[in-house]
């Protein structure tokens, strides 16, 4: 049975981001939709809870929110055997090495090592980039049935983030055929100039993609025939050990 107060609680828990880490009530109800006397409701109820604290007349999210992002990421069955393994292939490649999830039509970040800063986006755990455009958020969709990489692509909007961006779902539905055989994908400029990226897929013990481990570098670094040639095998490396590891679980 649906819970319409528990998917209005998350709404409330969602509405607070970067932009707005402190609200009012009246700007809490603006930005979910509904009624003050709902969102005061909800946001006592999560105040009593330790999920939400109160200013004055401002609220803002307690530190026992990270408990819930927390509980999701220790029940990956891969995340405590890949980050040895993301920490050694960035310190190898000296750059930044990403896993992330789809969610949705999105990528998820679920760790993350920083070489240096080579993007304009702040990314960390928990960072969401559309998949359309990620080499991440590209293998796991090159993993599904085409109807699903199909539903997935008409689920959101397809813009050219860059003058590189592939954004006409037969181009991406092109690429992902290509991700998908050769086993890897490529990402170049499509995201944000100046930045290129490889990802590969993490598999569990029954061949399934679960996840993705991405490296990212500057243009100004690392040229085509360098990614394909230095870093790829250095990725793959990887993965396979990863792979061979969660294959016996």
């Amino acid at each position: 049975m649906f819970v319409q107060s528990l998917e209005r609680g998350l709404d409330v828990i969602r509405s607070f981001n970067e932009e707005c880490p402190r609200q009012s009530l009246s700007e809490v109800a603006r930005r979910t939709g509904y009624s003050r006397a709902s969102c005061r409701r909800l946001l006592f109820t999560l105040e009593a809870l330790g999920y939400v604290g109160v200013d004055g007349r401002e609220f803002f999210l307690q530190p026992r929110i990270l408990d819930i992002g927390y509980s999701f990421l220790t029940s990956l069955p891969f995340r405590d055997i890949v980050e040895p393994f993301i920490q050694d292939l960035s310190d190898k490649v000296r750059e930044s090495v990403s896993v992330s999830v789809l969610d949705g039509s999105d990528i998820v970040f679920v760790s993350r090592v920083a070489a240096s800063r080579i993007m304009t986006l702040s990314l960390s755990v928990g960072s969401r980039l559309p998949a359309y455009c990620t080499s991440t958020g590209r293998v796991l969709l090159a993993a599904m049935p085409v109807t699903d990489q199909r539903r997935h692509l008409g689920s959101r909007p397809l813009v050219a983030l860059t003058k590189f961006t592939l954004h006409r779902e037969s181009d991406i539905l092109t690429e992902l055929e290509k991700v998908a055989k050769r086993g890897w994908a490529l990402n170049d400029q499509e995201l944000e100039i100046g930045l290129r990226a490889v990802a590969a897929p993490i598999r569990d013990s029954t061949g399934r993609t679960v996840a993705a481990i991405n490296i990212s570098t500057p243009v100004g670094r690392t040229n085509l025939k360098e990614l394909r040639e230095e870093l790829v095998p250095q990725l793959l490396a990887t993965t396979q050990r990863v792979n061979s590891i969660l294959a016996k679980r």
